[in-house]
């Protein structure tokens, strides 16, 4: 496994109240990503996500998609030093 990273995303379009912070753990987990998704109160989503390059850049390609009800309009991506998260979780 390559150098680990953290992105912080930001995911902005019909992206509330269609499942994306539950189908995000579950392809985090998945996928041995880890950090945190949230709502955010202007209706996107902001994730922290640990993991190789690789891992994290299909990771990204899946919040480009989102879950089936999902429409994602943009996804903001800044890649910084790990923080060492051990888990994935949704906070509120």
């Amino acid at each position: 496994m390559g150098e680990k990273l953290l992105y912080k995303i930001h995911v902005t379009g019909r992206v509330q109240g269609v499942g994306f912070r539950w189908n995000a753990v579950r392809e985090a987990r998945n996928n041995g990503i880890y950090g945190y998704v949230k709502n955010l109160s202007d209706g996107s989503v902001y994730l922290e996500a640990e993991g190789s390059r690789e891992k994290l850049d299909s990771y990204v390609n899946w919040c480009k998609k989102g879950p089936g009800y999902a429409f994602v309009e943009s996804v903001t991506v800044d890649a910084l030093p790990p923080v060492n998260y051990t888990e994935f979780r949704i906070e509120y």
